[in-house]
């Protein structure tokens, strides 16, 4: 396995349990949950942020992993 990809993007709706609707440049909308780490320092991520994720190989759920 490589280097999982990153990308940026900006959130459009928050969920409930942490989880991210995130348009990204492409056009496209990714499912994206809060790492944990994130969670830990208890950062906060609004609507209209920008944000780094981290794309799953296999098309599932992305991970916000900074915010900027």
């Amino acid at each position: 396995m490589g280097e999982p990809e990153i990308v940026e993007g900006v959130v459009e709706e928050a969920l409930p349990n942490t989880l991210f609707r995130v348009k990204l440049p492409s056009g496209d909308t990714k499912l994206a949950y809060l790492a944990g780490k994130m969670r830990l320092h208890r950062i906060k991520v609004l609507v209209g942020d920008k944000v780094s994720l981290q794309l799953d190989p296999y098309g599932g759920r992305a991970r916000i992993t900074r915010r900027f």
